[in-house]
C-alpha cells in the first residue's frame, strides 16, 4: 500500500460506514515494515521481515458503539466490514459517554515532529550489526555465553479519517541494536542485557558499545550478596527507576479517575510530588519514541506539564474519560486497530535535578542502588508497591558490592514526595527519569 492511498483508504471506509448507516465513525489505517535479524553464538537465529496494512473502524449509532478491523481491503471486503460493524452497534448497549472528540477540538494545523527516516537497511546489514554486538560482549573476559543480539528496522505509516472532517496521516521509524550476555557458570550464572532503540538509523549508538554494555553488567553482577531485612535509601536507575514514573501515569488515567480506582483520585490540584520536581508529556519531541502530531481521535499533540513544581495539574485523558469527568480531552487517546481508544502518554518524562548520581550518593549516604526489577508489585487503588529486587550495595558512595533476591517496599504517595532526583536525564524510552532516590523504603532480605 503506497502511503499516498493510506489516507483515501481510510476516507473509503469512513464513507463506507456512513453509508451503511453509522451516526458517526472514524478510521485509523496502519501500514507497516518491520525487519528482524538476530545472531546468538556467531549464528544467525531469525530472519524476519514482515509488511502489512490494516484498517480499523469505529462506528456509533447513538450512543452506542462497535469496533473491527481488517487487513483485507478489497472494496467487498470494506463494504462487509461497514455493514457488519453497524449492525454490532445496533445491538450494542448504549454508552452514554461514548462518541467522537468535538468537532471543535479537532485538530486544523499541527506540528510534525522529526520522527522518520527514509532508511531502511537490508537484512545483511542488521545481521552485521547483531553480530557486531555480540561479538564485542562475547570478547569481554568472564563471559561464558550469549542469550543472542537483535538488530531491527521498521517504519509505520498512520492515517486518521473521521466523519465530522478530520482528515490526517504521519510516519514514524524504529531501529534497534539489543545483546543479552550471561557470565559465570553452574548456579552462579548472571545475565544481562542493553539496547537502544532510535527514530533515526544514524542516532544508534554503536553496536559494539552494546554488546559491551551487555557484558559488564553482567559481570558486575557476580557473586551477589542478600542484604538484612532493613529501612534505608533506595537508589533507582534510570532504567528501573522508569516503572515509579509508568505506576503515576497508571494513577492519573482518566479511566482509573472515572472508575475511582486510583489511590490519587481526589489529588487533583495537590502536592504529590516534592516542590521542586516537574512532570512533562511531550508528543512534539524530535526523535521521541512516543511522538506523533495528534492522536487517534484527532486532537493535535501539545507538551503538558502533568506535575508542576509537585502539584499534580491534570489527569490523562481521551474524549470517554473526559466526558464521564465532566473535562476536556488533553489530546491523550492511544489505540489499536481492533480496540476503542484509551488515554495513554507518549514521551513522559521527569524532569532532572542538579546533583549528579554520585553527589546523590554521598549526599543521602548507604543504601540499595536498584538495577532490575522482578514482578508487579504496583496495586493503583491504594498506592502500595513491592517489588522483588537486584543491584548493588552502595558504601560510602560508591558500588560496594552486587545483592540480590531482596524484596522493596513501600506505598506510593510516600515515595513521590520525598522522590529526589539526580541530574542525568537521558530520552532512551518513552517514559524516562534521571537516577532517582526515595530516602526511605523497607528492604525485605534476610
Amino acid at each position: 500500500m503506497h502511503n499516498d492511498s493510506l489516507l483515501a483508504l481510510a476516507a473509503r471506509v469512513v464513507e463506507a460506514a456512513q453509508k451503511a448507516g453509522a451516526s458517526t465513525s472514524d478510521a485509523l489505517a496502519i501500514a507497516a515494515t518491520d525487519i528482524n535479524a538476530g545472531i546468538r553464538n556467531g549464528a544467525p537465529e531469525t530472519i524476519e521481515r514482515a509488511e502489512s496494512t490494516g484498517i480499523g473502524l469505529r462506528v456509533f449509532v447513538g450512543q452506542s458503539t462497535a469496533t473491527l478491523s481488517t487487513s483485507v481491503l478489497t472494496a467487498d471486503a470494506i463494504h462487509a466490514m461497514a455493514e457488519q460493524a453497524v449492525a454490532i452497534a445496533r445491538a450494542a448497549p448504549e454508552d452514554a459517554h461514548a462518541g467522537l472528540a468535538s468537532a471543535d477540538q479537532l485538530a486544523k494545523n499541527w506540528t510534525t515532529p522529526d520522527i522518520h527516516d527514509d532508511t531502511l537497511p537490508e537484512m545483511a546489514q542488521l545481521q552485521t550489526l547483531a553480530r557486531e554486538a555480540e561479538d564485542a560482549g562475547r570478547a569481554i573476559h568472564g563471559i561464558t555465553n550469549s542469550s543472542g543480539a537483535d538488530a531491527s528496522a521498521g517504519e509505520h505509516r498512520v492515517a486518521l479519517v473521521t466523519s465530522h472532517g478530520f482528515h490526517g496521516e504521519y510516519a514514524t521509524s524504529r531501529y534497534s541494536i539489543s545483546a543479552s550476555l550471561i557470565a559465570g557458570s553452574g548456579d552462579q550464572m548472571q545475565r544481562d542485557y542493553d539496547y537502544a532503540m532510535t527514530t533515526h538509523y544514524r542516532g544508534l549508538p554503536g553496536a559494539a558499545t552494546i554488546g559491551q554494555n551487555a557484558a559488564e553488567r553482567a559481570i558486575a553482577k557476580l557473586t551477589p550478596r542478600k542484604l538484612p531485612s532493613q529501612t534505608a535509601v533506595v537508589y533507582f536507575e534510570p532504567r528501573t527507576g522508569r516503572q515509579l514514573l509508568s505506576a503515576f501515569a497508571g494513577a492519573i488515567s482518566g479511566g482509573a479517575i472515572a472508575r475511582g480506582t486510583s489511590f490519587l483520585k481526589d489529588a487533583l490540584g495537590s502536592a504529590v510530588f516534592a516542590d521542586h520536581l516537574t512532570v512533562t508529556d511531550d508528543p512534539l519531541r524530535d526523535g521521541g519514541l512516543g511522538s506523533r502530531p495528534f492522536d487517534v481521535e484527532g486532537i493535535a499533540g501539545n507538551a503538558r506539564d502533568f506535575i508542576a513544581n509537585g502539584v499534580l495539574t491534570s489527569w490523562i485523558l481521551d474524549t470517554r474519560s473526559a466526558n464521564q469527568l465532566g473535562l476536556t480531552t488533553t489530546g491523550h487517546a492511544s489505540r489499536g486497530l481492533s480496540s476503542a481508544p484509551h488515554p495513554s502518554t507518549s514521551n513522559l518524562y521527569l524532569h532532572g535535578g542538579t546533583q549528579t548520581p554520585e553527589e546523590l550518593f554521598a549526599s543521602l549516604g548507604d543504601g540499595f542502588y536498584v538495577t532490575e526489577t522482578i514482578g508487579h508489585g504496583t496495586n493503583l487503588i491504594t498506592g502500595d508497591y513491592s517489588v522483588g529486587a537486584s543491584g548493588f550495595w552502595i558504601e560510602g558512595g560508591q558500588r560496594a558490592y552486587p545483592v540480590s533476591e531482596v524484596t522493596i517496599a513501600g506505598n506510593l504517595r510516600d515515595i513521590f514526595r520525598t522522590l529526589v532526583a539526580a541530574n542525568d536525564l537521558e530520552f532512551r524510552y518513552g517514559v524516562n527519569v534521571p537516577t532517582l532516590a526515595v530516602p526511605r523504603m523497607t528492604i525485605a532480605g534476610n
